[in-house]
């Protein structure tokens, strides 16, 4: 992976939510953004709440109302963790939540556009020591009659790109934007520009990222469902996180927002940007050969790891005897089924063989064990103990000893021909 941008760093929070720290050496963080009403105060701190319980390091809330403003004070009282004020259309909104004690305002370019109130904002933040997102978005950006000979300009450039007339527009309004801070003496900036394309994302954040020196939020806008959305966003920052561009992500779903911040968690630990809370599971996608309900397991498993593991503990759950063995040895517990039956392994060493209605509970309990030896440093992740031969395929685990027995098949064993 190439090495991460140097960027210049801000910091976000205080003393009761912690300091998240935004570019420079600091970690990626992970955001999300409540998807109720933010004057909803019970129902909108139980959403942060679920939200930064599931790892998420900020989140956002939408403030459109005077009374989604009114409601900040409160909610900020019964939460802990940085919290950003998302301002599209009216400035005072912005200055309302600044007196309320957010510790972020995200500004649109595209919507917010009068030179006094832009000062009026950056002042107050100034004055707060917070930082503003400048966020531009493709569906909100729009042609200003005094940048025509800019665009034309950054329109040539951008040629080409298949969108070049969009990353142009998008760098002309962070330009305009960025020029009003400068003048301010105003430099606590992330910014943004998020596009439904995934392959526009790539594009724009690469040019902005050679432009500009400020922290990168990265995302794509309206990814949709879950089921496409994940795709459409993975692709996206997965890229430009490979490529060392990004400082904090967000991944957007018409879903819960919790699983946005599992997916993009998920994502950082891939990518080796974040270190792994929790157990990671993995598991065969299963074939012919699976000779229990592999599905059903994986997903106990998951829920179970979820509600008791907090060490980054490498489990894996196969369903055959062909990988199961090289799964096993590169895991710190596995397990790998036969005949309704499992074989348990503990960092290479076999502890257990049990029947399929046992598995769950045995894994579990193993887990447990070893999350405990590593706590007491009678242990450590990724430690191997023995190489684990591959069983007989017909043998203990196998299916085939009826049909040796009634002689339909040759007995075969493993390094045999």
């Amino acid at each position: 992976m190439t090495n991460r941008r140097t960027t210049k760093q801000i910091n976000v929070g205080n003393d009761r939510t912690g300091i998240v720290a935004i570019g420079g050496d600091a970690p990626v963080s992970v955001q999300s953004m409540t998807a109720g009403y933010t004057h909803d105060i019970n129902a909108c701190v139980t959403e942060i709440n679920r939200l930064a319980a599931a790892g998420a390091d900020l989140v956002r809330l939408a403030v459109p109302e005077r009374k989604d403003t009114a409601a900040l004070t409160e909610i900020l009282n019964q939460t802990t963790v940085p919290i950003v004020a998302d301002v599209h259309f009216h400035f005072k909104r912005a200055l309302e939540s600044i007196d309320a004690g957010v510790h972020k305002i995200r500004l649109n370019p595209g919507n917010i556009s009068d030179r006094d109130q832009v000062n009026s904002v950056i002042d107050a933040c100034k004055d707060a020591k917070i930082p503003i997102r400048i966020g531009v978005n493709e569906g909100s950006i729009v042609e200003r009659k005094d940048k025509q000979l800019r665009m034309k300009e950054l329109g040539k450039f951008f040629a080409q790109h298949k969108q070049g007339h969009l990353i142009a527009l998008m760098i002309a309004k962070l330009e305009e934007y960025l020029d009003i801070f400068k003048e301010r003496d105003f430099d606590e900036i992330c910014i943004s520009a998020k596009s439904i394309d995934p392959a526009l994302v790539i594009d724009i954040y690469t040019e902005i990222s050679k432009r500009f020196d400020y922290p990168l939020h990265l995302g794509v806008t309206h990814a949709g469902p879950k089921e496409t959305g994940t795709i459409r966003s993975v692709v996206a920052l997965g890229t430009l996180l490979s490529n060392g561009i990004g400082d904090t992500i967000r991944i957007s779903y018409a879903s819960d927002p919790v699983l946005e911040v599992e997916d993009a968690l998920e994502m950082l630990y891939c990518l080796g940007l974040k270190e792994r809370c929790g157990a990671e599971l993995i598991a065969c996608p299963t074939c012919g050969r699976i000779q229990v309900d592999l599905f059903t397991l994986v997903q106990e498993v998951r829920k179970t790891l979820a509600d008791n593991i907090v060490l980054p503990i490498k489990v894996a759950v196969m369903g055959c005897v062909v990988n199961g063995p090289g799964e096993a040895e590169g895991s710190d517990v596995a397990v790998f089924a036969g005949d309704r039956r499992g074989i348990i392994y503990v960092q290479g060493e076999r502890v257990a063989n049990v029947p399929e209605g046992e598995i769950l509970d045995r894994l579990l309990k193993e887990c447990l064990t070893l999350q405990e030896r590593i706590k007491s440093g009678d242990a450590k992740l990724g430690e191997k103990k023995v190489n684990i031969i591959p069983p007989d395929p017909i043998g203990e685990l196998g299916s085939g000893i009826e049909k040796i027995a009634s002689g339909k098949v040759e007995k075969l064993t493993i390094g045999q021909s």
